[in-house]
């Protein structure tokens, strides 16, 4: 019997930090605490300009768009060209609709003209601001190349009266022949040509056979809730409405909304059941083991103690913590037992042997266990990558939490002693020579696998790991996207810069690394409609040189048989050219050209306060990305992101050596050099054979294989130390070591069965070195020879 003191002092503590624990998760909003962005496993601050831009994406307008098409069903005796014009109809009314919602900024029908007549008399309305800089320096670089023959501005003038002649031969001058008059220099369809990869479907709209397509942009971040639920709010009710209007019309939408929502509802039932049935099987080890299977539920608290204490750490030092820190924390169920396991089944030396006396023999490899593990943790705090910065608390924590609640919660119950079933703690008799010879042979062959397969390894990282595969999601947005126009022999570029100026002025380097990487590729941008800082800078000397431009061109027009005439809307809008005194700066330029380009048209270029980018689409396929000078990106992510990862991966490397030195330092300052080699060389070994397993299977590892490894050697120390402990007192090895084992085992196996790959590299990674470690533990002493004065084989 216990003193009531003891009992009540106990049951106290609890009740206030279970309370205060519980509140503290209560009033968190954990849908906002909680993320499944895979872009916030990336820093905030992340130093690569890529990788930062890639970052801010998500919370720009192309991360916002949201694709549609409405499809008609065919009425008897229909025709195709009917149906497509009431698949039309119907679509501008569900964009109607659909705009309607506050949660929808744009709604746009691609059938419609509108955004793109608004940028057509936009870019004409300002052609002289916006494509004479550019066709200036053009001209004279042709001037320059013809040795500059005669005076500046005569020359000038007969060029372009020329280039207008022979222009007006082509076919594709039919077309502009309204402009013509005020625009015989050809700025607007010199720009036309250039830009006329702008115009598929996806950018300048189209509509194929019976579907109509609608483009939609929603208010808020895709990756966040309020883009989330009111978004796909609206847009049931913009259904509904089609569905009564057009009954039988089909649907078919997609966006970065669908995909993030998809992965927040799989992985949240995910952590329900790999939580439930992680703290199932430690339960069921336990029942497994012990003599009385009811009195193995005193191991829930110590269990549910580290994993509250973990949660409330976690969410106390980082506003944001993303789901996979809370998945893998599942772990814990079965690494927080192994300090129930040691207190549980510490057997009595005497009957009356109180619970202050019994747990102070266990209070030394208690703390150097969880000492060992916290140090080699904490390390992970000066990781780059929050995932593991956020991991490093959540296992630190919640092995300190485990501890307290062991040591409280045996405090305060009359018998904590748990007695185990006799197979647990039969221990084999000294082996004759052929038991040491299998033993040695066991321990010879795993050094082998241990030396050998590392070496056969291969790395690899991709984000896409991080998430819970969706096919349904990933057909459903591939067919609508195909709708669109989005194929793969088509790529994508953003080309940033932290100002218009600098965007502007890297887009000319990528676009000189494109012509040299891909010649025979055509790619289109709206930069071609902006011109360089240094353009617009020369513009207003270059008209002062050009006063007299208006009497040679018009006297050039003549000699190639035009009516200078019928050009006078171009010689007035010259004249006030060369009048005008006020220009606006360079990035208001930028920004009156971002202005008027609306709909899919507004994710061709960006103005912001931090950045600004201009968008590059080229007719071809995947190829070499571009080079860090150009800092240009293409729009799949995916490799700079991998990229990162693996960048990250060898930070962690170091980071894991720097935590494994200092833990192998604390167990040598405790234990001695020649004792704490011995127990340092049971985890190192386990992992080694890891890694040597994985290499000879020919599996590709990742960042969490690593940091599995990591956790491994940091359990397996707890093993390693309780058997050196019991070695140093004459005693057999606990059960508890045994049992330990295989509820950390099961924990993790539990984790190999995710549907998430990173979590299955990270359970199977410690699962393997958990139960290398028991094996080495158990096989170690059969290898030896018999003890003095003991017998073989007995």
């Amino acid at each position: 019997m216990e003193p009531p003191r003891q009992k009540w002092t106990a049951r106290l503590v609890l009740l206030v930090l279970a309370l205060g624990g519980l509140g503290w998760i209560g009033h968190l909003d954990l849908r906002q605490r909680i993320s499944t962005d895979v872009l916030d496993l990336v820093p905030r601050d992340e130093r690569s300009p890529e990788l930062s831009l890639v970052r801010s994406l998500a919370s720009q307008e192309e991360a916002r768009v949201l694709l549609f098409a409405v499809r008609v069903p065919a009425r008897p005796g229909e025709a195709a060209a009917a149906r497509g014009q009431r698949a039309a109809a119907a679509a501008a009314q569900f964009a109607r609709d659909l705009g309607a919602d506050p949660a929808i900024a744009q709604a746009l029908p691609l059938a419609e003209t509108a955004a793109r007549d608004a940028m057509g008399a936009g870019i004409f309305a300002r052609r002289f601001e916006l494509l004479l800089p550019g066709w200036l320096a053009d001209q004279a670089r042709a001037y320059q190349a013809a040795g500059s023959p005669g005076p500046w501005s005569p020359w000038l003038a007969e060029r372009a009266a020329a280039e207008l002649e022979r222009y007006l031969a082509r076919p594709e001058a039919v077309a502009a022949q309204d402009i013509l008059t005020a625009d015989p220099l050809l700025l607007v369809p010199g720009l036309v040509g250039r830009v006329s990869g702008l115009e598929g479907a996806a950018l300048a709209g189209a509509s194929t056979g019976a579907d109509a397509l609608i483009w939609g942009q929603s208010r808020a971040s895709p990756l966040k809730p309020e883009g989330q639920e009111p978004v796909f709010a609206a847009v049931r009710t913009a259904q509904a409405q089609l569905e009564a209007r057009e009954p039988g019309a089909e649907l078919r939408w997609t966006g970065i909304a669908r995909y993030a929502a998809a992965s927040r509802d799989r992985i949240e039932r995910e952590i329900s059941l790999l939580n439930t049935l992680s703290l199932g099987l430690v339960v069921l080890v336990a029942a497994v083991c012990v003599r009385k299977v009811q009195r193995a539920l005193h191991l829930v608290p110590v269990v549910l103690g580290a994993l509250l204490g973990a949660w409330v750490a976690t969410t106390m030092v980082w506003d944001r913590v993303h789901v996979l820190v809370f998945v893998i924390g599942s772990l814990l169920a079965g690494v927080a037992v192994d300090y129930g396991f040691y207190l549980y089944l510490q057997p009595r030396r005497r009957p009356d042997e109180p619970y202050r006396e019994r747990a102070g023999r266990l209070l030394r490899p208690l703390l150097a266990s969880a000492l060992t593990t916290v140090i080699g943790f904490s390390f992970l705090l000066w990781s780059e990558l929050p995932l593991i910065r956020d991991l490093g608390v959540f296992v630190s924590a919640g092995l300190i939490a485990a501890l307290v609640t062991a040591l409280l919660w045996f405090a305060q119950i009359d018998n904590s002693f748990l007695e185990t079933r006799a197979f647990i703690r039969r221990r084999p008799a000294a082996p004759g020579p052929a038991g040491r010879r299998w033993a040695r042979g066991l321990l010879t062959a795993g050094a082998l696998v241990a030396l050998v397969g590392p070496w056969r390894l291969h790395w690899r990282d991709d984000i896409r790991e991080l998430e819970i595969p969706t096919p349904e999601v990933q057909d459903n947005d591939a067919a609508v996207r195909a709708l669109f126009g989005e194929t793969a022999d088509r790529t994508v570029y953003l080309t940033r810069g932290d100002t218009p100026a600098a965007a502007r002025a890297q887009l000319e380097v990528f676009l000189a690394w494109h012509r040299r990487a891909y010649p025979r590729a055509r790619p289109a941008t709206v930069g071609f409609a902006v011109p360089t800082a240094e353009q617009w800078r020369r513009l207003p000397g270059e008209l002062a040189q050009l006063r007299g431009f208006g009497g040679d061109f018009s006297a050039a027009l003549a000699r190639h048989g035009f009516d200078p005439a019928a050009f006078q809307p171009f010689f007035d809008a010259w004249a006030g050219v060369q009048r005008q005194t006020a220009w606006p700066t360079y990035p208001e330029l930028v920004g009156q050209l971002a202005a008027i380009l609306k709909g899919p048209l507004s994710s061709l270029l960006h103005v912001g306060a931090d950045a600004s980018w201009f968008v590059t689409l080229s007719d071809q396929g995947p190829g070499p990305e571009p080079p860090p000078a150009t800092t240009t990106v293409t729009d799949s992510q995916l490799q700079s992101l991998n990229s990162l990862f693996s960048r990250y991966r060898v930070s962690a490397l170091r980071l894991s050596c720097v935590g494994l030195a200092f833990v192998g330092a604390s167990v040598f300052v405790l234990y001695g050099l020649r004792r704490g080699a011995r127990i340092f060389a049971i985890p190192s070994g386990a992992c080694l054979f890891a890694f040597g397993v994985f290499g000879l299977a020919g599996a590709t590892l990742n960042l969490f294989n690593l940091l599995g490894a990591f956790l491994g050697v940091c359990l397996s120390h707890n093993y390693a130390i309780f058997s050196a402990e019991s070695q140093n007192r004459g005693e057999e090895p606990p059960p508890s070591i045994r049992m330990s084992a295989a509820a950390a085992a099961s924990s993790f196996g539990v984790l190999a069965l995710s549907h998430i790959p990173v979590v299955t590299a990270l359970g199977s990674t410690v699962a393997i070195i958990v139960l290398a470690a028991l094996a080495i533990t158990e096989l170690t002493p059969l290898a030896s020879g018999p003890k003095a004065g003991q017998p073989a084989g007995a």
